[in-house]
């Protein structure tokens, strides 16, 4: 007997002509190699149908092409291969290829005093697009923090200044009473409120960079921040943390700030797009601040 020839339903003329300008899958599983860590992922990979009067494009080889992520370590190179076979898999159909990789870098980090050390959870996503030979590659990356109020440090100080004069009031005092009375509960009557709070980072890389530069863009953040928020801790480490907020002291401005000035030095990305958000301790909603850059064309 015969063996049917398959029907290729995608290869047939559209009811309706009209151009789409992205068609593909999302959530694709896939394991991924960055920074020498083999990382469970899931991948968006898509194309545009230029081609009106085509049915669809051929998700199977989208899909098939993405096999390479498995063996082969994450570069923008590699994106760019990999779109480069999404396109010519799809001539004649598409110009446009685009590929979305989210995973979590997990990152060792060490205690601020103490030798302990434990695993940080960063979200990353990759974003790789190619279109008429042009090619860019944008990474966003959430990065967590500790934020403690400037206005409610002040306040504090004013009462604990107060209930010293309260307590003290026309008194001569010795060094060690001071002393006493800094370190009792009695003293420090009213703490500022400190929250956790999220950068969300979006950055556009250089063409001439040749690797994903995930870690050192984190690293200059958190610099720039100085609270970055910690794992395996000792209480000689969160004195280092208190005293580390304590010096600073930060708005959600401040923060923005702070991060576009630290990654506009940086020679790896031409645009950035900052989020903070400082999830309230005080108020039962959230307080954000944005900042977007990019650099002068030479």
């Amino acid at each position: 007997m015969n063996a049917l020839t398959l029907p290729d339903v995608a290869a047939q003329a559209s009811r309706q002509a009209l151009p789409l300008d992205w068609v593909g899958m999302c959530g694709i599983a896939t394991p991924v190699l960055i920074d020498g860590q083999r990382l469970s992922a899931t991948a968006d990979a898509g194309v545009s149908l230029d081609d009106g009067d085509a049915r669809g494009i051929h998700m199977s080889r989208l899909y098939l092409a993405l096999e390479i992520l498995e063996e082969t370590p994450l570069s923008p190179a590699l994106l760019h291969r990999v779109l480069r076979q999404f396109l010519d898999s799809h001539e004649g159909l598409s110009h446009f290829a685009s590929l979305s990789i989210h995973t979590d870098l997990l990152l060792k980090r060490p205690a601020l005093i103490s030798p302990l050390a434990g695993w940080k959870r960063y979200p990353v996503s990759i974003e790789a697009h190619l279109k008429y030979a042009v090619f860019h590659v944008e990474l966003k990356i959430q990065i967590p923090y500790s934020s403690t109020c400037p206005c409610s440090a002040a306040l504090a100080r004013q009462l604990i200044q107060q209930q010293f004069v309260d307590d003290f009031a026309n008194q001569s005092l010795e060094h060690a009473e001071i002393l006493a009375w800094l370190g009792s509960a009695n003293g420090i009557v009213a703490t500022p409120h400190s929250q956790r709070s999220m950068a969300a980072l979006n950055l556009r890389l250089d063409t001439h960079v040749d690797e994903l530069p995930l870690l050192s863009l984190i690293n200059e953040a958190e610099a720039a921040l100085g609270t970055a928020v910690q794992t395996a801790v000792k209480r000689a480490d969160e004195q280092a943390f208190a005293l580390a907020n304590g010096q600073n002291l930060m708005f959600c401005e401040d923060a923005a700030r702070r991060l576009s000035t630290a990654l506009r030095r940086s020679s790896s990305i031409t645009a950035l797009d900052v989020r903070v958000v400082h999830a309230e301790s005080l108020h039962a909603h959230d307080a954000v601040a944005q900042s977007r850059w990019q650099r002068e064309a030479s």
